[in-house]
């Protein structure tokens, strides 16, 4: 289960001491800013603004009550968290009954990007998460705006094997939504 994954962890990166660990409510408003700052997840109404915050605060809830979720922060040696990630594990009936490991909404400071904190993210989750999970398989989204996330996630092994399909279900309580398609 994800709930027993052994955090928090320390990641071998360069510089400072970097930690890992799961969320905590006191992380809302840092995470926001995390989303906020992405262009791509802005324009889908990610911000930062307060009014949202109680949204914020019922999702990290809710994930944080489920074994089979996790979210995940990035610490740098001020505690300030410079990145996070979402880990599901979903058992499945195809594949012969197997597990599979979703990782979500993978976002790392700007300014930190090229730093290899993706890179040591990633293989953490591969040579860590997944097999303390049972999870034989390990799947993610990217936005197909994202290319260098995707040259990324194929320099580390993955392959684009899918195509995916969402449809957003509109609420006059959700985020501000784009005029299109969201993907």
């Amino acid at each position: 289960m994800i709930a027993d994954l052994a955090l928090p962890r320390a990641l071998d990166l360069p510089g400072e001491p970097w930690q890992l660990r799961r969320a905590v409510p006191d992380d809302v408003e840092s995470l926001m800013a995390l989303l906020a700052a992405d262009p791509i997840s802005a324009s889908k109404g990610d911000g930062a603004q307060g009014v949202d915050r109680p949204r914020y605060v019922a999702a990290l809830a809710g994930i944080l009550a489920d074994r089979n979720n996790d979210l995940l922060v990035l610490d740098d040696a001020a505690g300030q968290q410079v990145a996070t990630f979402q880990l599901t594990r979903i058992p499945c009936l195809a594949r012969r009954g197997s597990v599979r490991l979703q990782v979500e909404a993978v976002h790392v400071d700007a300014d930190l990007r090229s730093a290899g904190i993706g890179t040591a993210l990633m293989r953490w989750v591969i040579e860590v998460a997944a097999p303390a999970t049972g999870a034989e398989l390990i799947q993610l989204t990217s936005d197909a705006a994202r290319g260098d996330a995707h040259r990324f996630y194929e320099r580390l092994g993955f392959v684009g094997s899918h195509v995916g399909f969402k449809y957003t279900r509109r609420s006059s309580a959700g985020p501000p939504q784009s005029s299109g398609p969201e993907f």
